[in-house]
């Protein structure tokens, strides 16, 4: 497995885990509107981040092979799916938080940066050793 295999495990499990905190959370603490929309936001984060990371993919091999790289990152799609999450936070306003689905959305960005933060540490430890 290479390493960009093994980044894009990591984060995708980043993100179940992310989600599975905040499903605890709407479930046992007192602001489920906030934790609904955190939840929105981060699913739609989730779907991006995979968009992202299969099309890059592809676009990899694409080059590697000698071909002519054609087409996006899926760069509209991301955008209509985030623009589509705040509309329902709008239409369901009485459901999901508005700012949580929007912060949500950005969930996978925080989680791509953490994920190069430990990755860091874990080298620098590796190499102490």
């Amino acid at each position: 497995m290479s390493n960009y295999d093994k980044m894009i495990t990591r984060q995708r499990q980043w993100m179940f885990y992310l989600l599975a905190v905040l499903v605890l959370c709407a479930g046992f603490l007192p602001y489920p509107r906030v934790f609904f929309g955190l939840i929105l936001g981060s699913i739609i984060s989730l779907y991006n981040l995979w968009l992202l990371q299969s099309k890059t993919a592809k676009l990899g091999e694409t080059v590697a092979a000698g071909g002519k790289a054609r087409g996006g990152l899926g760069t509209f799609t991301r955008m209509a799916a985030a623009v589509l999450g705040v509309l329902i936070a709008m239409r369901f306003e009485e459901y999901f938080h508005v700012m949580s689905v929007i912060i949500g959305i950005l969930s996978s960005y925080f989680v791509i940066a953490l994920d190069i933060i430990v990755y860091q540490l874990s080298l620098r430890k590796q190499e102490e050793d």
